[in-house]
């Protein structure tokens, strides 16, 4: 049996991931909502300390540093994209749920 080449092995991988993101993804019910960008923010922020890292670690002035470096940096912005962006949904979404105020009723002289 011959070996199979890790990068068709990775891609199947990466593809069979995408079906599950999306199948879980769609499956959640709304009020699940909000949790579920909590834990998203907390990946995110996972990414960013890696992104962090793979752009402080890259070494040497080649073509392979900068792609560290590069890669580091869209990974820390993209992470903080969604970071700030899953804090605003989220914000918009608890905002649903507060009662609203009625307005005072003003008395009228005569």
């Amino acid at each position: 049996m011959e070996h199979v080449d890790p990068t068709v092995f990775r891609l199947a991988i990466f593809v069979l991931a995408i079906f599950v993101g999306y199948y879980v993804v769609w499956s959640v019910t709304p009020a699940l909502h909000t949790p579920l960008m909590a834990v998203t923010n907390a990946i995110s922020s996972v990414i960013i300390v890696g992104g962090l890292i793979a752009a402080a670690a890259a070494s040497g002035d080649g073509v392979g540093g900068w792609i560290a470096k590069g890669a580091g940096v869209a990974a820390v912005t993209l992470a903080s994209v969604n970071i700030f962006g899953g804090f605003m949904v989220t914000r918009r979404m608890l905002a649903m749920y507060k009662k609203k105020e009625r307005p005072a009723k003003v008395e009228a002289k005569g």
